[in-house]
């Protein structure tokens, strides 16, 4: 099986019983715990019954609860190693960007960090989605993305066009911002992207939430429902990107400055 544990969830999540998708989010969160523990401590910890979890390797198509922890074993003895192997620009940024948010900000996930970096530095173009509460850190890094790079475009706070979402290509990338309450837009635009082969980057509280399920890179936000866990992830991100492509950021932070002289923009 070629998949990874991540994808084969996410894949075949939608399918799963209630009691199979508490054990999943579970397995999802706790890959460690799930590689060492036995199917009864799963289940006591997931709070379903040991049957349940074995109902669940099945249910991912594989032979039995073993090869479903021997899949796990491998995702989490991978993920250890690319934590050591992470880009040092994306490490020091994420750890030098959260201090003032440590109290909203989830542990970051180097190797997604970097994954979302490259891709956000590399596209075409970059869409950027986040509806009602959500439009607030959308905007955020939208304007601060924009002194970065060119093509960046962002959605409206209650919709999008389409007409806007037809011009994404496999070269573009497309960053969805997605709290509880989950809205049906932000699905929407990541169905959309994928659809157009675009690369999806979901900013979120949960690998398993809606727009969650179907990125191509997720970064959490943590589990509070609060904007600044957005705005604090959002911030990391603009540094990695600023420190992975210093040159190019710079001679369009050098022209910026020169319109914003020109216009007086600012006074001081």
């Amino acid at each position: 099986m070629n998949q990874s544990f991540q994808e084969l969830i996410k894949h075949k999540f939608p399918d799963l019983s209630r009691g199979q998708k508490k054990v999943a989010e579970f397995l999802v969160n706790f890959t460690e715990k799930g590689s060492l523990y036995t199917a009864g401590q799963i289940g006591k910890e997931a709070g379903v019954s040991e049957t349940t979890v074995i109902r669940l390797a099945y249910a991912l198509g594989l032979n039995g609860f073993s090869d479903l922890q021997e899949l796990m074993r491998k995702e989490w003895l991978s993920s250890a190693e690319s934590k050591e192997s992470a880009s040092k620009p994306a490490a020091d940024s994420a750890a030098e960007e959260k201090k003032p948010f440590s109290e909203w900000l989830s542990p970051v996930d180097e190797k997604g960090l970097s994954q979302a970096v490259d891709a956000l530095i590399k596209s075409d173009q970059v869409y950027i989605a986040g509806f009602r509460e959500s439009h607030t850190a959308a905007y955020w890094l939208y304007y601060k993305m924009n002194q970065l790079r060119n093509h960046v475009l962002l959605s409206f706070p209650t919709g999008f066009l389409l007409e806007t979402l037809c011009n994404l290509t496999s070269e573009s990338a497309v960053v969805v911002f997605s709290l509880p309450r989950y809205t049906k837009e932000a699905l929407e635009v990541a169905q959309q992207a994928k659809k157009q082969g675009a690369k999806v980057i979901a900013i979120t509280d949960r690998r398993l939430s809606p727009v969650g399920q179907i990125a191509d890179i997720t970064l959490l936000a943590g589990t509070t429902e609060h904007i600044l866990s957005l705005l604090a992830l959002s911030q990391v991100v603009i540094s990695s990107m600023q420190k992975r492509d210093e040159k190019t950021a710079g001679k369009r932070q050098e022209h910026l400055e020169k319109l914003y002289a020109e216009q007086g923009i600012f006074l001081e």
